[in-house]
Formats: C-alpha cells, structure tokens, sequence
C-alpha cells in the first residue's frame, strides 16, 4: 500500500468509513479523483482525493460549499474534512447529471435548464463571501491561453500574437456597461449539475466542481451553461434563458447580450487553449474532440459588432479546427 493509500485508509477509519466498499468514478480535467463509497448499512459517499502533492486544495471547496449551502442552494454535505491531506468525504447525489438526463430524454432540457438559471438568479442575490479573488484581471491572459498552446500547437511560439490578444480582450472586457460582480462558478454546465427530484425547490439541483468561484460578470456561468464544450444546446432553448436572465433579473437586455457574447468569447479563446494543452503536455487526447464545438460557439460570439476587433484577430491569426489540424495536435499529445 502506498502511503498516500495508507493516509487514505486512515481517514476512512476515523470517519467510520473504513469497511466501505469503494468504487473509482470519473474524473474530471484536474488531478482531483473520486471514489463512490458504499458503507456497511448500505449508505453512500463520495471521497475526493486531493493530493496536496499535485497542487490541488480542498480548502476552496469548502468555503464555497459552505457559502453555497447558506444562501439556500445545494452543495454537497461534508461528512469529514482532512483539509491538510486533501481529503473529504461528501454526501453521494447520485447519477442525474444533467447531461445524461437531457441525453435519454431531450424534451426534458427546456425544464432542467431553466431550473439551473434560477439558480444562478438566486445565487446572484446572495453576498459574496469575503474574500473572494476577482476574475476579471485575469481574463485576459488566460484567452491568450488560445495562442500559447492551440495556435502554439500549430504554428510554434509567437508571443507577441499571444500580447495582442490579451490586450484586445482586455479592451473588450473594459468595454462592457457598468456592472456588480457576483460570485461566478467558473464551470457551471450539464456535467457539474444533478437534478435531485426528491428535493423541493432551488435544493432540485445538485451542486458540483465549484472550488474554482471567483468574483465576476453575471454573465460568465450562464454562458458556461448555454455554450457547453460537452454537449450542444438547443439554440432556441439558449436564446430563451438569457432572455429569461434579462427579464427575472432586471438587466438591460441589450448591455446583457453584449456581456455574454465577450465573456463566451474569453471563456471559448481560453478552452481552446486548455484542451490543446491537455493534449500537448497531459496525454488526454478526447479533448480535441470538443475543439470544433467550442470553436463554433467563438465564432458565434465574435458576430456580436462590439467584438469586431477581436473576430478579425482570430481570423488572421487563429487557424480553424479542420480535421488535418487537429491531427497535428493529436500527433503532439504526450505519449
């Protein structure tokens, strides 16, 4: 047994969960595993192994999932805590993802969507917990993420292109109407959510992966929500919820629209450069399988008139996913 297996072992005892049966689960694109846990009455439980070791931290995720619990939505109980060692032992919601249920039955999407929107409405009234760091200054370098290793991954280095790009998202995201900031999510889609039917109310939904929440734009989860990388959404089922954003929450449709359009094109510019990155340094090749969706949804974004600067920069200097491009990035993916 190794010892990170021993510390493992030695947490489950003092929990009283030492005897469980336990099962890996898949994981996600971080270090962080999980394991489903049946104990001996029959009782489940998520482990979430975070090896400091990795660079991973549960500390975040207990923050948030505490600070999600008090504004009266639903994160998962934490049964047990080794914050040191990076363990927790988290209340099981089952398998109705979001997106297996939309998968088995699409005439349920325009229900669970619009579910998870009012989530976002309800999450958007609460206080921020402080502190909270602020997303925004980041934003840009990490949309140059789409130079340094897509367009990297293609055509070598260039870091005055990768500059370029940082500042035209810099200009765009300074562009936007005046706005609060509100605790954003950061990886809030059909793959992170459950619908827990024995619930009442906003609880119906089951709360995953958030560890990352930082301060930022209303905007950002609901297009992390409608432009999935995972899965398409109907186009008229997203066209109705950031309308029903608009609406519910107060904001100026107009100003709303032009914030979705530049945070999708920052969060899209920047997952085009994570999934290659994945596959360049990390051997996880199923990621470029995404690239040509996420590429869809920039294009979409970048036909909004405020994002002309940015649309043609992208179309000089970033080549399209074609088949034969994404051959040169599978043929770097780490063996």
């Amino acid at each position: 047994m190794t010892d990170r297996a021993t510390k493992i072992q030695m947490f489950l005892n003092n929990a009283s969960w030492g005897d469980a049966v336990r099962k890996p689960l898949a994981g996600d694109a971080s270090r962080r595993r999980y394991e489903r846990l049946k104990n001996t009455d029959g009782q489940d439980a998520i482990l979430m192994d975070a090896d400091p070791a990795t660079g991973e931290d549960v500390v975040p995720f207990i923050k948030i999932a505490n600070h999600l619990n008090d504004c009266g939505l639903n994160a998962p109980e934490i049964f047990a805590a080794d914050p040191q060692n990076g363990m927790l032992l988290l209340q099981d919601f089952g398998d109705g993802l979001f997106a297996k249920l939309m998968a088995d039955d699409p005439n349920c999407q325009r229900e669970l969507y619009t579910r998870a929107v009012d989530v976002l409405l309800a999450l958007h009234k609460c206080p921020m917990p402080d502190p909270i760091p602020a997303y925004p200054p980041l934003m840009p370098g990490l949309a140059a993420l789409a130079v340094v290793w897509y367009r990297g991954g293609l055509l070598g280095d260039n870091p005055a292109l990768e500059g370029s790009l940082s500042s035209l998202m810099k200009d765009a995201i300074a562009g936007l109407p005046t706005h609060d900031n509100v605790l954003i999510l950061r990886d809030y889609h059909s793959e992170n959510l459950l619908w827990l039917p024995d619930q009442t109310g906003l609880a119906k939904v089951g709360l995953l992966d958030f560890q990352d929440a930082m301060s930022g734009h209303a905007a950002y989860d609901l297009v992390s929500l409608t432009k999935d990388a995972r899965r398409d959404v109907p186009k008229d089922i997203a066209r109705e919820l950031q309308d029903y954003y608009s609406a519910k929450s107060g904001v100026n449709a107009a100003e709303f629209a032009q914030a979705c359009a530049t945070v999708s094109a920052q969060r899209n510019l920047r997952i085009l450069g994570v999934f290659a990155r994945l596959c360049i340094r990390d051997g996880a090749a199923h990621y470029l399988d995404f690239i040509p969706r996420v590429w869809d949804h920039l294009i979409d974004d970048l036909a909004h008139p405020s994002l002309d600067a940015l649309a043609t920069f992208v179309k000089d200097n970033l080549p399209a996913p074609t088949p034969e491009n994404l051959q040169i990035l599978r043929d770097k993916c780490k063996k």
